[in-house]
């Protein structure tokens, strides 16, 4: 026979359970869920968010126990030094504390921990990845005080119990908020787009295509339609097009950042970029189901807006990591001694990746390499 206080814990749990499938459906309740959470893990404050994976920007959604003028210092800027932005190489439903992600004495010594955490009395945070895709992961993470200490096992025991509601719960959201936007005609919304967008099936047949992209179609200025099916008229470009589309069938784990963005010729000498994102995962495959489609491609010619998978690039300069991390930083930070703060090493190694970068893409200023992550813009991310 279970002991009273094993049977109040279970009640407790199923009145919690209770509440966050209702934030589903209400989303203003997730405030007061996630307080909850709070109470029943073990901590003080937290929030559902998403980090951008190419700006890493972070976004909190809906928060608890923070503070305004902390949840806008976050959002304009903080955010970027958030260890969670290697929070997307761990697998869904894991939690994951600070130590995990970066080792504690650097954490204790950047700006993030400095000018964000300890004026708020906190010391660590149990993290899970709610989804995640090549272009961005959600997540909750739930804050410790110093007095509360940091993330224990008994912490990742509760955190365990409530993230897999946590997760469904969100994603059933997702989905309400999809079918909200069909109910208001999903079509003009896409026709509002600038980018040409094209919902196609595993084999390139057009599904629907809005404005931009009939536009394109009828110009056959980086596209095609030969019966009925997506075609660049470039074999190699065609190729890849297809391997993405294959690979966009098997859903964001499928696909993969190497296989977002696919670079298309002109005819004009203009430069185009195809990005292909699934519609198989999570929310999205409503929206799949309305077409029959299982990618969605976003086609426009690069502009400033904002860059693309930072992989793509790579690969077309053969980039090392380090030498990506400074050229997004470049575009990000600013000069070479706002890089050198950023990335906390010594100035003298930014001018040293610096100078290879010049060499290997041709630029002879940092305001060329501004203009070279700027040719790869990512519709998406407006």
């Amino acid at each position: 026979m279970r002991s009273a206080t094993a049977l109040d814990g279970e009640e407790v749990l199923t009145r919690l359970v209770g509440h966050i499938y209702d934030a589903a459906l209400d989303p203003t309740l997730w405030s007061d869920v996630l307080a909850k959470i709070g109470e029943f893990v073990g901590g003080e404050a937290g929030g559902l968010l998403a980090k951008d994976a190419i700006s890493k920007i972070g976004t909190p959604y809906y928060h608890y126990g923070v503070e305004p003028h902390y949840v806008q210092l976050y959002a304009s800027s903080h955010s970027k030094f958030d260890p969670v932005s290697s929070l997307s190489l761990f697998e869904v439903g894991q939690t994951v504390s600070i130590l995990e992600l970066e080792p504690y004495e650097e954490f204790n010594e950047g700006r993030f921990f400095r000018e964000w955490m300890r004026p708020q009395g906190w010391v660590d945070a149990a993290n899970a990845v709610l989804d995640k895709s090549p272009l961005s992961c959600s997540f909750l993470t739930i804050i410790r005080s110093q007095a509360q200490g940091h993330v224990d096992e008994d912490m990742r025991r509760r955190m365990s119990l409530v993230v897999p509601h946590v997760r469904r719960a969100v994603l059933i959201g997702n989905v309400i908020d999809l079918k909200r936007a069909e109910a208001a005609t999903f079509a003009d919304l896409l026709d509002g787009l600038s980018a040409g967008l094209f919902l196609v099936g595993g084999d390139g047949l057009i599904i629907h295509a809005n404005a931009a992209g009939d536009e394109m179609l009828g110009s056959g200025v980086c596209l095609r339609s030969v019966r009925g099916r997506l075609t660049t008229g470039d074999n190699h470009v065609d190729k890849c097009l297809r391997e993405s589309l294959a690979a966009a069938n098997r859903g964001d784990g499928g696909i993969g950042i190497k296989g977002i963005a696919v670079p298309l010729p002109a005819r004009n000498g203009e430069h185009y970029v195809a990005h292909v994102l699934p519609l198989a995962s999570s929310g999205r495959r409503s929206v799949g189901t309305a077409y029959a489609a299982t990618a969605a491609i976003f086609v426009r010619k690069a502009t400033m807006e904002s860059p693309s998978a930072p992989e793509i690039i790579a690969r077309m300069y053969d980039l090392t990591p380090t030498e990506l991390r400074v050229l997004l930083a470049i575009v990000e930070v600013g000069g070479i001694p706002d890089v050198a703060e950023a990335l906390g090493v010594a100035e003298s190694t930014v001018k040293t990746h610096v100078g290879r970068l010049f060499e290997k893409t041709g630029g002879r200023r940092q305001a060329d390499l501004v203009k070279l992550v700027a040719g790869f813009a990512m519709p998406l991310a407006a």
